[in-house]
């Protein structure tokens, strides 16, 4: 079974350069597992490559939080859903998901936004893939450098200073944060496939 080899979809939006950095970031992580293949898309909009996303064994969502929600470039992609894959034969179902999101504050309602993404992959009947990280920095021993800095357990946040460009934030410690997200999904997938197999 060792040659069994899956395809991970990172989708995402990004406004402004940093959440493209993030998903970046996550493709990388997912692609460093053997056996992997990634297939990176920036949606902006309803427009997807629908037919290769079908062909994805799972797809990892993501977005910058605005407004204490998903872009609405990454909503219409979500709605355009309901009748290119859900209506036309629950075509996701089975696939695994997770999702990762950015915003400028700590906080930023990224959780918002991660919810929203989670209960799309469950409307999907997907199966969602959390972070599997520990809240990090958040004793007088933990450090901005840490992975989960930001204390997030439903997928991978970051935080990028609105008065930064994309070529200095996200931070590092946000980014290899979003390569565990990347790497944990496409473990966590070929162990689906491989059991399937057997």
């Amino acid at each position: 079974m060792s040659d069994i080899r899956i395809q991970v979809a990172v989708v995402y939006h990004s406004g402004y350069g940093h959440t493209a950095k993030q998903a970046e970031a996550v493709a990388a992580g997912a692609g460093a597992v053997a056996g992997v293949d990634v297939l990176l898309v920036h949606v902006d909009g309803a427009k997807a490559p629908w037919e290769e996303l079908e062909r994805a064994d799972a797809i990892i969502f993501g977005a910058p939080t605005y407004m204490g929600g998903p872009s609405a470039q990454f909503k219409a992609f979500l709605d355009a859903t309901s009748q290119k894959v859900f209506a036309a034969g629950f075509k996701w179902k089975d696939k695994v998901a997770a999702g990762f999101s950015n915003s400028a504050s700590r906080s930023g309602d990224k959780l918002a936004t991660l919810v929203q993404i989670a209960l799309f992959a469950a409307q999907q009947g997907m199966h969602w893939v959390s972070l599997g990280l520990p809240p990090a920095n958040n004793s007088s021993t933990g450090s901005e450098q840490d992975l989960n800095r930001l204390g997030i357990w439903l997928g991978a946040g970051a935080q990028s200073n609105a008065d930064q460009g994309s070529d200095v934030a996200p931070p590092e410690a946000d980014l290899a944060t979003a390569r565990h997200l990347g790497q944990r999904v496409a473990e966590v997938t070929l162990q689906l496939a491989k059991g399937k197999a057997a």
